[in-house]
């Protein structure tokens, strides 16, 4: 026999909000704690870094920057970031794409494959690289008697900083693509257009945000590259130096000053980088919210 309305015990209903709220002193303790440890691990290192590189003042410091060697670095670390995203663009959206848009064998083989840098040694990749193309390596001495040179030399450089950057961009849109389907792609499809014209005007627009995303962390991993571009960069100054082997030279040589000064160039550029990523971030959260949602959340 059913109980009677009145006999029903009821349980008072919690707000979710009040509920998983906490007292306000212990928010401003754990605000507290995290504003400290990023002043402690952030802030005060890179201020350490400027004021260590003007430490003899801004003549000494822009001579620092300005010598050939270091302007040597500059140009070789833009031009292995650069390729790095040429190629890790291209081979990202080919990867997200077969990944995500087909069934074939070995597809788990090959997300496998793309996590490889993120679990060896930047070091180790280097050193790959070495046994494969040096003057005692497999293809060493074919290599010299074609006169090309990839260890000690630029091409070497470009293919240690691709291989421990290219999980970046398809790590951002397989995900992103899975995410969106293929339902416009296929009625693209049903509707007349080609393969090219469903990338252009189909499936770019809808990852444009995520792959600027990806694009942006591959950059600043291949400006910071230090492990796998010291194996194979033999460390000629003024030839085959990076930023980063740059300031580990004048470290090494008790230049201390000159040393921060050529490191707040890449502290510069990590700020740089980090305020794009920031920005492009909100826009990539945004692309993947559906309309509802950003009605909702007061972004559209």
């Amino acid at each position: 026999m059913a109980p009677r309305v009145d006999e029903v015990k009821t349980y008072p209903v919690l707000d979710p909000a009040r509920a998983l709220t906490e007292p306000r002193w212990v928010r401003w303790v754990l605000i507290a704690v995290a504003l400290s440890f990023i002043a402690l691990f952030l802030l005060v290192p890179l201020a350490q870094v400027f004021a260590s590189a003007l430490d003899k003042g801004m003549g000494y410091y822009f001579n620092a920057v300005r010598e050939p060697a270091a302007l040597s670095a500059v140009k070789l670390t833009l031009v292995a970031a650069f390729f790095s995203v040429v190629f890790n663009s291209a081979f990202g959206l080919a990867s997200a794409w077969a990944i995500t848009k087909f069934r074939f064998p070995g597809k788990s083989l090959l997300i496998t494959l793309i996590d490889l840098p993120f679990t060896v040694s930047p070091v180790v990749s280097g050193l790959i690289y070495v046994l494969l193309f040096g003057l005692q390596g497999l293809l060493g001495p074919w290599l010299k008697a074609h006169n090309l040179h990839i260890i000690f030399a630029l091409p070497g450089i470009v293919l240690a900083t691709v291989f421990v950057t290219f999980p970046f961009i398809s790590r951002e849109l397989i995900p992103l693509m899975q995410e969106q389907g293929s339902e416009e792609e296929e009625a693209a499809m049903v509707l007349g257009a080609g393969g090219r014209q469903i990338f252009w005007k189909v499936t770019l627009p809808n990852i444009q945000w995520g792959l600027l995303y990806g694009v942006i962390l591959c950059n600043a991993r291949a400006m910071g590259e230090f492990g796998a571009v010291s194996v194979v960069s033999g460390h000629i100054r003024g030839l085959t130096n990076t930023l980063p082997l740059h300031v580990e030279i004048l470290y090494n040589e008790y230049d201390f000053t000159a040393a921060f000064a050529v490191a707040s160039l890449l502290t510069f550029l990590a700020v740089l980088t980090l305020i794009a990523k920031t920005l492009v971030g909100l826009k990539y959260e945004k692309s993947r919210q559906t309309p509802a949602a950003q009605a909702e959340s007061g972004i559209a």
